[in-house]
């Protein structure tokens, strides 16, 4: 069970899940320290590993790796870039959280000041973090964990470990996910934006005919307290678009499935199914 071709299958599995979870923000997104993301990568890949069946490759990489080196390279090559493929639709689906979240920082005025944002590591506005936070928590309240390990299993059986696959046929999924990237941003924060532009309309009114009012110093104050109370009832509606945004994701693997599978086209059940699943808010 442990041997050369478990061995090989482990490694190969780690890269992929590895390089998928460093470009994805999701156990980046918490203070885990890194000695506990590398156990559990190496955790999920080892059990993983135990239910595959090794096939021509690996045995070829297994039984001589020393005189395969050039194999081993390619097979880790393959994994790498594969598993960054999927991780950038994970975090294409994210970003589209960062969209909303700045386009109302924008609005509302939040935009001149900066806190820390532990999602991105970085120094973000305020609605922009929180929206971040909110992507994170939702995903796992909806089990998207859960489809994404499955979504990586599944993964083994349309892209066996090691095996190349087609580059060139995998970018158009990932560039219809990016032109949808800001229409589900706007959908996010829409209903929020729509009030914020009534308030300017109204304080637009009320300066054309009280011209000796400082509109500066009335409209911040107003703008933020609409702007918050509008959020906060509007987060009790926002499941659905949510929903819609996580099953990008998997939409975005399903085409990639088809399109550049090293196996024969067959149907793809796994990723329609999961992205049906988040929809419905499962």
């Amino acid at each position: 069970m442990f041997g050369a071709a478990w061995l090989t299958m482990a490694f190969l599995l780690s890269l992929r899940l590895g390089a998928m979870l460093v470009v994805a923000p999701i156990i980046s997104a918490s203070f885990v320290p890194t000695t506990i993301r590398i156990m559990l990568i190496v955790a999920l890949c080892a059990a993983l590993a135990m239910g595959l069946e090794p096939d021509g490759l690996v045995d070829s990489i297994a039984a001589g790796p020393t005189s395969h080196w050039g194999l081993l390279i390619e097979s880790a090559v393959a994994e790498v870039g594969l598993g960054v493929t999927l991780g950038l639709g994970i975090a294409l689906a994210f970003a589209a959280f960062s969209v909303a979240g700045h386009l109302l920082d924008v609005q509302i005025g939040f935009g001149i000041g900066q806190v820390f944002d532990p999602v991105a590591n970085t120094q973000s506005p305020l609605l922009t973090s929180a929206f971040n936070q909110l992507a994170l928590i939702g995903f796992f309240l909806v089990d998207g964990h859960h489809a994404l390990m499955r979504g990586l299993v599944y993964s083994l059986n349309r892209f066996p470990l090691g095996h190349p696959w087609a580059l060139e046929d995998a970018w158009l999924p990932f560039v219809k996910q990016v032109a949808g990237l800001f229409s589900l941003g706007f959908a996010l924060a829409a209903p929020v934006a729509f009030c914020l532009l009534l308030v300017d309309l109204a304080l637009g009114v009320v300066a054309r005919n009280l011209p000796q009012m400082n509109m500066l110093a009335l409209g911040i104050p107003v703008k933020i307290v609409v702007g918050v109370v509008a959020l906060s009832l509007w987060y009790v509606g926002m499941g659905d678009v949510m929903g819609r945004t996580y099953g990008s994701i998997f939409r975005t693997w399903d085409e990639m499935f088809e399109l550049s599978s090293v196996n024969a086209p067959a149907a793809v059940q796994f990723a329609a199914s999961s992205a049906d699943a988040l929809l419905r808010g499962a």
